[in-house]
């Protein structure tokens, strides 16, 4: 009802559980949501960072439409902890949150960058200036893919989850009007199998540093 009232709408699109309460059986939380779907006030569920087993149980009561965690150039666990197969063995949609590795990846950031007290990546193991320099072999890589594509960093990096599978749709933060045209720009970015094979190809010899998250965050994750 608040967030109704807060957003001034008759019905919610969308309804995330933003990350999963281990003492709350997700099926009380799929039940629940489920009775604001049939009352009118939500049109779909989703859940954020959840594991794939918690995605077949809640599933199994309400269907969840979306499911949005971390995954980019830098993080893809979503295709190692089997959270990507269920979604597309169940036909839900994965939304990357942080498509541009907190900004890392469109090159703006390195490891002469300091950051406020209140920005998270100050206090992110993956965003300590030793890292950073570690990791700038990435930048590099989209910088030259770029480079043939006529594309900036930031649009090779989506791209590249784009090319992934046409149900997933990153969702990059964008505080300037530039920033989200150029955003929008990585739609007419085609990266074709060739592309891709280099990409992969390069990723593998490519060993990321550090922790995305500090361990009480990343505790919340996966569960």
């Amino acid at each position: 009802e608040a967030s109704l009232k807060r957003l001034r709408v008759e019905a919610i699109d969308l309804f995330y559980q933003h990350r999963v309460d281990p003492d709350v059986p997700i099926e009380d939380v799929a039940g629940t949501v489920k009775e604001l779907i049939q009352e009118g006030k939500v049109k779909h569920f989703g859940l954020s960072e959840a594991s794939a087993e918690t995605i077949r149980r809640a599933h199994a009561v309400q269907p969840v439409t979306a499911i949005q965690s971390e995954y980019s150039l830098w993080w893809r666990l979503p295709e190692e902890n089997n959270v990507l197969a269920t979604c597309e063995e169940l036909r839900i949609g994965f939304v990357p949150y942080s498509p541009l590795g907190k900004g890392f990846l469109t090159g703006k950031v390195d490891e002469n960058t300091t950051f406020a007290d209140n920005d998270i990546r100050a206090r992110t193991p993956r965003f300590t200036p030793e890292a950073m320099k570690a990791n700038w072999v990435l930048v590099d890589l989209v910088t030259k893919i770029g480079e043939q594509k006529g594309a900036t960093p930031a649009q090779i990096a989506l791209a590249w989850l784009l090319a992934q599978k046409p149900w997933i749709v990153p969702i990059p933060g964008s505080r300037k009007l530039e920033r989200l045209d150029e955003n929008i720009g990585a739609a007419a970015v085609r990266l074709d199998s060739g592309d891709l094979r280099q990409i992969e190809s390069a990723l593998a010899k490519i060993t990321v540093q550090g922790a995305r998250y500090p361990e009480n965050l990343e505790r919340m994750t996966g569960r």
